[in-house]
């Protein structure tokens, strides 16, 4: 059993990282230095739907680490 837990958590691992890597706020070098002055809004659409599959996931991270810890 403990490894079809760990074969889930490289799984959701890999999508986690796919998820984080896939949001984007522009925020290039030239805003550290005083660049554009645009406003952050709220998330809309994809976007939204992009952060609440980046949280679940890494609920579902932890929840799988625990679970291997428990287990053994």
């Amino acid at each position: 059993m403990t490894s079809e837990i760990k074969i889930a958590q490289v799984i959701v691992a890999v999508l986690l990282m796919i998820a984080i890597l896939m949001q984007n706020r522009g925020a290039g070098l030239g805003d550290a230095f005083g660049g554009s002055g645009g406003v952050y809004l709220t998330k809309r659409g994809v976007e939204k739907k992009l952060f609440v599959a980046t949280v679940t996931l890494a609920v579902i991270f932890i929840i799988l680490s625990l679970s291997i810890f428990l287990v053994g």
